[in-house]
């Protein structure tokens, strides 16, 4: 069945720049689906091609149904979008903002009222629709972009980079209002984000980078292809641990995450041998307080694989 958002073969270049480069996913109904990577992979690009914004050089995009290229304003009418930046308009009351949205969204003059506190309500604005939407914080802004979003009943939500800025509670709260509209009204959502611990609340995710889609799937499956080849190393210099296990063959890769370190196997079954051999050399060199044990792996851990193996290609 085809899902809610399709995007297939999505290309779209600036200058020499391929900003997408080949992208192809499906969202269905009552998922998420999370773009992830770093500032210049092609998240906010891809979001605004899935909207409409941009059109792309060469593939295609449907929403509902609707190609994006032949019928435009069928399929941006099922679409509730929240760009990186706050867009509404900060002279008018929480309530007016959602008043004039509703009305360009076609919401009738006799449904509107009652939607906006409906969502108001929602998004935990019930009690500021009278202020000003200069005068709110920065996550009450967002959560008021949220709502505008939200008001005509979207069957797809096109979230890019919704958190970035605000404090990790309200990151928190915003996470549940979106876990909470899918998983009620059936919607799509496509969230990009640059936080992996975002993006293990997704019901699946693709990796991009340089415009490409590394690989998809579900969190918990991309996290398993490393099960059993993740050693989290701790001892003091971390540098000196860092630099005497990059040095063995049968390790792959070594990142510090904190005061401790990553490191990656080519095989689950090197674990024992890895902890047996390091720690001797670690302590004879001069370290101290070597520790080290298998770990569940990350979605970092799954993400800077790929990006190595993607480096090789």
């Amino acid at each position: 069945m085809p899902g809610l958002v399709c995007a297939h073969e999505l290309r779209k270049t600036f200058g020499a720049v391929a900003a997408v480069d080949g992208l192809s996913f499906e969202v269905q109904a009552g998922e998420i689906y999370g773009l992830v990577g770093p500032d210049g992979s092609g998240k906010t690009t891809t979001i605004r091609l899935l909207c409409g914004a941009l059109r792309c050089d060469s593939g295609e995009v449907s929403v509902a149904g609707f190609p994006m290229r032949t019928r435009p304003e069928q399929a941006r009418a099922h679409i509730g979008y929240l760009p990186q930046r706050f867009s509404l308009y900060d002279e008018l009351t929480v309530l007016e903002n959602l008043r004039f949205i509703a009305g360009v969204r076609g919401v009738g003059e006799r449904d509107w009222k009652a939607r906006s506190l409906e969502i108001l309500k929602f998004v935990g604005l019930d009690g500021f629709t009278g202020r000003r939407a200069g005068q709110l914080s920065g996550g009450m802004r967002q959560k008021l972009s949220l709502a505008a979003a939200l008001v005509h009943r979207p069957q797809v939500l096109l979230l890019d980079e919704p958190t970035t800025g605000v404090d990790p509670v309200t990151r928190q709260d915003f996470w549940q209002l979106i876990i909470q509209q899918v998983s009620r009204e059936g919607v799509a959502a496509v969230v990009s984000t640059p936080y992996m611990d975002e993006a293990a609340r997704c019901s699946r995710v693709g990796f991009l980078r340089r415009g490409r889609l590394l690989e998809q799937g579900k969190p918990e499956e991309l996290r398993r292809k490393l099960d059993g080849r993740i050693l989290e190393g701790r001892g003091q210099p971390l540098q000196l641990l860092r630099r005497l296990a990059g040095e063995l063959e049968a390790v792959e890769d070594v990142q510090m995450f904190g005061d401790r370190l990553h490191i990656r196997l080519a095989r689950s079954e090197q674990a024992l041998s890895i902890e047996k051999e390091l720690g001797p050399i670690f302590l004879a060199a001069g370290g101290i307080g070597f520790a080290a044990r298998v770990i569940p792996p990350l979605l970092e851990d799954v993400f800077i694989s790929l990006v190595e193996g993607y480096g090789q290609g």
